[in-house]
């Protein structure tokens, strides 16, 4: 049984190399949310879940800002790298790799003067809570290395350098965060404000990543283009062609980020900064349920760009199916434990967490739908379809704020959870109907259905 398994896996190159980058890409990903938790639990634990809720809410609005500073060039070098890597065209990804770069500076540059002037206004009338300013302008330091680094890892990610890409943008800001923070405890406990060490601890390692990771890229770009046979350049891609493809990426980002992030923005305004801590627990440990989906992502993504710039539907379909289907089973051990013990999980981080129980449940719920539904937002993003993806989450995002304005007053930190969830179900049924009209077939899998 095992070797037939085996001499399947063998025989599919497509499966081989989705099962192993995939793997990789699991491994790492559990690394990052692990050191993650752990950052977490020991800002909770050595300075209090107000500090954490600071922090949350500064890297959050750092987070919105960076979408705009971005303009969409993260995803937009994904697809272009992966679909010209595979074409051998390396003159025309070195001339991308520097329209992009000399695009994104100076806009990263006029939007983080933006974050900084804008601060106090966004902590005093959004949040209510002036004292906010001094952290958000804190944190603004780091904004363009954390704007470069989305560039450089998707760009990494689409040379299928899963194991890097994984690295630069999922672990390793966090790893080097959980061993900082205790020094910085030993060290400087009582010397410096406890509300600003997790956000020092983050820029450092925020500027150690990101050094590395360009350091990378240029490394791999320079040897690809020393084995070129040919001197000769291929024809450039033009900003009007790149521009097509980002600015949609840039609306839907932008949506898609508030919609991420819309809950503890608005828990922010309604509620403590306790209940911002004790939610942004729940989501994290709901994000184990999707963990099977981002890991296989990261390989699929760039090889749907190169299914699709090779025109082969067939194996493009082929490859979504078979993700899918590893995906659920991944995932469904995952959603059963979490149902049956939500308190149980919620308690680790300390007796107040426990509040978030059923917040954590209904985000089980909602991520549960999302794997399920498999990679249908990344095939739309590399085949072409970045303007219905955008639309389909400019909706999401909009029934996201309303649901959310509704109720978290009424009903705290499980509104948000209620709020998320409905808004996730609704993307991902459209997201899959579309898929389906591409594809001609549903890539949602549900055994015995």
């Amino acid at each position: 049984m095992i070797n037939k398994i085996k001499n399947k896996i063998n025989a599919d190159t497509h499966l081989k190399e989705l099962l192993k980058g995939s793997s990789i890409a699991f491994v790492l990903r559990i690394i990052g949310i692990v050191a993650g938790y752990i950052f977490t639990l020991l800002v909770a634990r050595l300075y209090g879940a107000d500090v954490l809720g600071i922090f949350v809410l500064s890297l959050t609005l750092m987070q919105i800002f960076s979408v705009f500073g971005k303009a969409g060039m993260d995803v937009t070098s994904l697809r272009f790298v992966a679909e010209l890597s595979s074409q051998n065209k390396w003159y025309t990804i070195k001339d991308f790799y520097k329209k992009v770069i000399l695009f994104v500076i100076p806009v990263s540059l006029f939007v983080n003067l933006l974050f900084f002037l804008l601060s106090p206004l966004i902590a005093t009338y959004v949040f209510k809570k002036p004292h906010l300013s001094e952290y958000f302008r804190i944190l603004s330091i780091g904004y363009i290395p954390f704007v470069l680094l989305f560039i450089h890892s998707e760009a990494i990610r689409g040379l299928k350098k899963v194991a890097q890409y994984m690295f630069f943008q999922r672990a390793g800001i966090f790893i080097f965060s959980s061993v900082i923070l205790p020094v910085f405890y030993l060290l400087f406990n009582g010397i410096v404000p406890k509300n600003v060490v997790p956000i020092l601890v983050y820029l450092i390692s925020l500027f150690s990543i990101f050094f590395s990771a360009v350091f990378l890229w240029n490394m791999y770009l320079k040897k690809k283009l020393a084995n070129l046979k040919s001197a000769e350049p291929n024809e450039p891609l033009q900003y009007r062609t790149i521009l097509s493809v980002s600015i949609p990426l840039l609306f839907a980002g932008t949506a898609n980020l508030i919609m991420n992030w819309t809950d503890i923005i608005m828990l922010g305004m309604f509620r403590t900064e306790d209940e911002v801590g004790i939610y942004n627990v729940a989501q994290k440990i709901a994000m184990f349920v999707s963990l099977p989906l981002m890991a296989i992502n990261t390989i699929a993504a760039p090889k749907f760009a190169e299914f699709w710039g090779k025109k082969d539907l067939k194996g493009l379909t082929k490859v979504a199916k078979q993700s899918t289907k590893m995906i659920f089973w991944f995932s469904f051990p995952v959603v059963l434990c979490f149902l049956l013990f939500p308190e149980l999980l919620m308690g680790m981080f300390g007796e107040s967490f426990k509040a978030g129980t059923l917040a954590l449940i209904f985000l089980t719920l909602g991520q549960f739908v999302n794997a399920i539904s498999g990679s249908v937002g990344y095939i739309l993003q590399m085949t072409g379809n970045q303007v219905y993806y955008q639309n389909v989450i400019l909706i999401g995002s909009i029934i996201n704020i309303l649901m959310n304005f509704v109720l978290i007053p009424i009903y705290g930190i499980t509104g948000a959870a209620i709020a998320s969830a409905v808004s996730m179900v609704y993307w991902n049924v459209a997201f899959g109907y579309k898929v389906k009209k591409i594809l001609g077939k549903w890539v949602v899998y549900l055994p015995f259905v």
